[in-house]
């Protein structure tokens, strides 16, 4: 498992009977989870005492009860890197934390490498990645579909002080976008996706993971450049195996350039406890 460790803004407090409570910065929220099927073994007070605590609903989706006044949105350092969250209606905050085992993995590569790395960053969200890899020296492309996310995205690169880092930030299909990309003969040193399960593009087109992914991820070896640095993969959908994406680089990046493969399930250290909360996995090819 890869462990996300060394946060100093964000801690995850417990876990127990479906649930987790967090600590992002000065804020405390209490939040389902769906890995977490073991009982809750001490109720202690802090599971009471939340700033917000999100509740499901059983016909779908859910909302905060908000116990104490919050802030819209406030900031959390990962390293040198700052971060907007902001609790959404969908139970999240703008940020994975597990996500962090990636941001330092990637950013000892790009400052490794020694020479300039362009990276692009599909499916993006709100830049986690992109914000570390720019922080790192590389150039990046950003490209998500939501254009809420996107904005967010160039606020976060903003708040951490790299403003005016070479960031390209797009709205726009990732598909239609490699695309392209390939037809301009635009190649990239490194890439990291983090597909949905499930989404339908513009145009109707219908993606499902199982389906998919692999005919993206082959897509994307035509914009691959001819030293490439790295390949990352993540994913939240349950029931794929972290075997399957290494299956898939090897398949791809493997065949193509050599180099290593790595996959596993990220992770999240639970402070009470001591034991850890799976929150996804990862599969990352590198030179």
């Amino acid at each position: 498992m890869y462990v996300a460790r060394d946060w100093q803004d964000y801690e995850l407090i417990d876990t127990g009977s479906g649930e987790k409570l967090e600590r992002w910065g000065d804020v405390i929220l209490r939040r389902p989870d769906p890995q977490i099927i073991w009982p809750l073994e001490k109720d202690s007070g802090m599971w009471r005492e939340v700033h917000g605590h999100y509740h499901r609903s059983s016909s779908g989706g859910g909302q905060w009860d908000m116990k104490k006044q919050l802030p819209e949105r406030w900031t959390v350092s990962y390293d040198q890197l700052k971060f907007h969250i902001r609790p959404t209606n969908f139970k999240h905050t703008g940020l994975f934390p597990e996500q962090a085992a990636n941001w330092r993995w990637m950013m000892d590569k790009i400052s490794a490498a020694k020479r300039p790395i362009k990276v692009l960053n599909l499916f993006a969200y709100t830049g986690g990645a992109t914000v570390a890899a720019a922080y790192a020296g590389a150039e990046v492309v950003h490209v998500d579909a939501a254009k809420g996310m996107v904005q967010w995205a160039k606020e976060n690169l903003q708040l951490t002080g790299i403003g005016d880092r070479p960031v390209r930030f797009i709205t726009d299909d990732v598909f239609k976008f490699v695309q392209r990309e390939e037809r301009r003969g635009n190649k990239y040193d490194a890439i990291i996706m983090d597909p949905p399960s499930y989404g339908r593009g513009p145009g109707g087109e219908m993606w499902k993971l199982e389906q998919s992914l692999y005919p993206f991820v082959e897509s994307c070896m035509n914009i691959m450049s001819e030293q490439p640095l790295f390949m990352l993969i993540n994913s939240y959908t349950t029931g794929i195996s972290p075997t399957v994406l290494h299956n898939i680089l090897s398949m791809t990046a493997g065949r193509r350039f050599g180099g290593s493969i790595s996959c596993g399930e990220l992770g999240l250290p639970i402070t009470t406890s001591g034991l850890h909360l799976p929150c996804g996995i990862l599969g990352r090819w590198e030179s």
